[in-house]
């Protein structure tokens, strides 16, 4: 009892002397951000298991809800403590004998069992003696005679068989015994184990507490070094985030305006390449109507050979005469008009650099991020300034809350606990010790009592002879009755002081399950002790009262238990914000309202940017009337899609070389076949490059075409998109400054929003999370007096009372059996029955 009550003072310790203890959080780490508590492991296990004992203790139970079937008294336990257990003054008033009557009402069980017990406690010692002074008197059947009956085999039979069934069950009360007595010494034992398990918990939460308030205090420079990266880095960040707002609508139109500078720059060189490539084909066009002409000329002239006179050849002749207009020019190169004054006109407008005015309409664009941090300087060093001066206010609130001082008081007090504890353990051993002799002897005098039955019944069994007489029964069957009647007389001897045992423990062990264990563990112990004006007539709330000397708070026992078996944190546990309220000194809003009146007076001013000046608009313009889109390309299309020859040279020359084939040898035929060879060669060496020619330079004008098509319209589009552009920049840039300034701000305010919730959350909730203290109540109360005493003792009382009980008829069956076992001195005239 003395360990129990220390575990309780040391709860209660532990209620008034940890008023600004915190809670230790583990929110959620943001993306950024990852805010944790270490962890905290103890060393006793939350539950404790019987093992298979534990099914013994089970039927204990049930004979103790059979015995004490009423519900736990909380409305007498109540009254009780109001009268502070003394019932002794006034008690014939009224509501004391009613109190005492529903007191004998609930134990009437109990009361009735004990009655029992003590009856047999005090009627056993004089039954025995009168039994044995009726005995000497060779009366109660002492007289050494046995009368021969018909049914005495019959009755010798039941009798053995009742009290070896008797010896059973007497045995397994003393096996339960023998457990009983065993099992709460190993337990015993266990005892110091188990508190210097608990005291290491608590002592692990009592110095635990203040590194993890030191702990989570230092987590700031983590979060303020994170959010000085981001003020350092503001150039990227809002510069940055700026930029992209406004990226999507002035790129595309300087995009535009850069590829419409490349085009100019393509167009100029289109241009230049088909007018030097007309150029060329004008030359070419003009050596072949030469060549094809002399060739014509020299035809003509051999076809006025004389042999073209004769019938034959003539024909042939004047066939080649009619087909000589194949030799002619297809194409008239010369019509198709100079592209030399668009050449001079795209000269004129890339005499100004478009591309170089792009390029500075990009810088221009792309200075944002610079401009942003050089105008953000100032702003960035007061944010700095704010969140410095914020760490200093969390430093100093880590200064305020007393948990030094409190903790240093109660660590104290466990220390003179567990000198207490330490020092009486061994006298609880001792103690202990000696009663597990006694409980051994008890369990030893009931064996000696059952192994005096077990002999008896062996010996009379296997000695017994049903054909000798009363007087000539041998030796073992006479020693089987002197056992029985040794184990009768042993048992009138120690059954009284075993039953004085069983009542003393059956009544503690019994009041002590019901009325403390039970209760307990559905916690209606704590409703008890939770009821308003009970322990102090004057406070509402005992808890409350002692904790803060404010007894109306609503603070309860079964509330505080039931909070620090979720492990939940002491600030919270006990409501300490009615003693420092942690939300009044860790105000968020103000903090994170400081960061955010700063960056509400941040200006960023950025409007001198210019994605294009007036001389890159007027180059466009004229770029746009520079007349290359009305050029007539039809016509060199049309052109340049001729062959350069009416005819096909090569089929000329093969129907030329067949004709002259068919001519006479002479010199009209070499003239044909050398014309025929000539021909070739100017299809080979003059049509073929000047037809590849053409079709280069019909692609170039079909491209030239595709690229001038609607160039006003495409550079109206574009000046459109430039002033859609340039105007987006003056209208809306100072709302997209505002939108990501702020953006901005929430970012670097989000991370102290979210650090100091966090610090607001641990505090109230994790840090000194009391589990250790319900685990030293559960380990005092639940396992140690429960689980390690009360349950055995239970056990003990109940296999011994059982063996005791059982006593009474194996005794009586036992002096009925030793009879046909023992010898006899005179016996009745013998007659032979037949055998049973």
């Amino acid at each position: 009892m003395a360990l129990l009550l220390g575990f309780l003072l040391l709860l209660l310790e532990l209620c008034g002397n940890t008023l600004s203890l915190g809670s230790r959080s583990s929110t959620e780490g943001t993306e950024v951000l990852e805010l944790q508590l270490p962890a905290t492991n103890y060393e006793t296990k939350d539950s404790y298991k019987a093992g298979p004992i534990g099914g013994l203790f089970q039927i204990v139970h049930i004979f103790l809800r059979v015995v004490q079937p009423n519900d736990f008294p909380e409305d007498i336990l109540r009254k009780i403590l109001q009268k502070k257990f003394d019932l002794s003054t006034d008690y014939e008033k009224p509501e004391n004998v009613v109190l005492t009557l529903k007191i004998i009402y609930y134990e009437i069980g109990v009361i009735i069992c004990a009655v029992l017990g003590l009856l047999f406690v005090i009627l056993m010692p004089l039954v025995g003696c009168c039994f044995g002074l009726c005995r000497c008197c060779n009366k109660c059947g002492g007289e050494m005679h046995q009368r021969q009956k018909k049914n005495g085999p019959f009755l010798r039979k039941c009798f053995a068989v009742s009290l070896l069934v008797i010896s059973i069950f007497i045995s397994i009360g003393i096996i339960y015994g023998f457990v009983a007595n065993h099992h709460l010494r190993a337990q015993i034992e266990k005892t110091r184990k188990l508190a210097d398990s608990n005291f290491r918990d608590l002592r692990t939460l009592l110095n635990g507490a203040p590194a993890e308030i030191s702990y989570i205090l230092s987590q700031y420079t983590t979060t303020k070094e994170k959010a000085f990266s981001d003020l350092d880095n503001v150039k990227s960040l809002l510069g940055g985030g700026i930029h992209e707002q406004l990226r999507p609508k002035v790129i595309p139109a300087l995009d535009d305006i850069k590829a419409m500078a490349e085009a100019i720059k393509e167009t100029k060189e289109a241009l230049l390449n088909v007018n030097n490539t007309l150029k060329e084909l004008k030359k070419s066009s003009a050596q072949l109507n030469t060549s094809l002409s002399d060739v014509k000329r020299d035809l003509e002239q051999s076809l006025n050979d004389p042999m073209c006179s004769a019938p034959p050849v003539a024909t042939t002749c004047n066939n080649i005469r009619t087909s000589l207009s194949q030799l002619d020019d297809n194409t008239n190169m010369d019509q198709l008009p100079s592209l030399d004054k668009p050449i001079d006109k795209i000269n004129d407008i890339l005499q100004t650099n478009l591309s170089s005015l792009v390029q500075q309409g990009y810088k221009s664009f792309n200075d944002i991020p610079e401009m942003v941090e050089n105008q953000t300087t100032d702003i960035i060093s007061d944010v700095k300034s704010t969140l410095n001066s914020i760490g200093s206010d969390i430093e100093s609130i880590g200064e305020q809350i007393p948990i030094q001082d409190q903790l240093s008081n109660f660590m104290g007090y466990i220390n003179d606990t567990e000198t207490y504890i330490r020092r009486n353990l061994p006298t609880l051993e001792e103690y202990d010790s000696y009663r597990w002799l006694g409980g051994l002897v008890v369990c030893c005098l009931l064996t000696l009592v059952v192994i005096f039955y077990y002999l008896g019944l062996l010996c009379g069994t296997c000695g017994y002879d049903r054909n000798a007489t009363p007087t000539r029964r041998g030796c073992v069957s006479n020693t089987g009755g002197i056992f029985l009647m040794v184990g009768a007389g042993v048992s009138f001897l120690i059954c009284w002081i075993l039953m004085t045992i069983v009542v003393l423990t059956f009544v503690v062990g019994a009041n002590v399950e019901k009325l403390l264990c039970e209760p307990y563990q559905n916690r209606k112990l704590f409703q008890v002790l939770d009821t308003p004006y009970l322990l102090n007539e004057n406070w509402k709330h005992y808890l409350s009262g002692m904790v803060f000397n404010k007894p109306d708070i609503n603070l309860t026992f079964e509330q505080v238990y039931s909070d620090c078996k979720e492990n939940k944190g002491i600030y919270g546990t006990l409501k300490l914000e009615n003693s420092y309220n942690i939300s009044e000194h860790l105000n968020i809003q103000e903090h994170a309202g400081n960061i955010s009146n700063d960056f509400q007076n941040m200006k960023v001013n950025i409007d001198n940017i210019v994605l294009l000046d007036e001389a890159g608009r007027k180059n466009l313009m004229d770029f746009s009337f520079s007349g290359i889109d009305a050029i007539n390309y039809n016509i060199y299309l049309a052109e340049l899609s001729k062959a350069p020859t009416k005819g096909n040279l090569l089929s000329f020359a093969d129907d030329l070389e067949v004709k002259a084939n068919h001519l006479p040898h002479g010199s009209l035929k070499q003239s044909l076949k050398n014309n025929a060879q000539t021909i070739r060669t100017i299809h080979r060496s003059e049509v073929i490059p000047l037809e590849q020619s053409m079709s280069s330079v019909y692609q170039s004008i079909k491209e030239l075409q595709q690229k001038s098509s609607g160039l006003g319209m495409k550079v109206t589009n574009t000046l459109s998109s430039l002033d859609s552009a340039q105007d987006f920049l003056t209208t809306r840039i100072s709302s997209v400054i505002v939108e990501e300034s702020q953006k901005y701000g929430n970012t670097i305010v989000g991370y102290f929003e979210r650090y100091l919730q966090w610090v607001k959350i641990s505090i109230t909730e994790k840090i000194a999370a009391c589990k250790p203290v319900a685990t030293a109540l559960d380990s005092a109360v639940d396992v140690f007096l429960c689980s390690y005493i009360i349950d055995p003792m239970n056990l003990f009382w109940f296999g011994i009372g059982k063996a005791t009980v059982f006593l009474l008829p194996a005794l009586i069956f036992a002096v009925k059996l030793a009879k046909h076992y023992r010898r006899m001195d005179s016996e009745d005239v013998y007659e032979e029955f037949p055998p049973s």
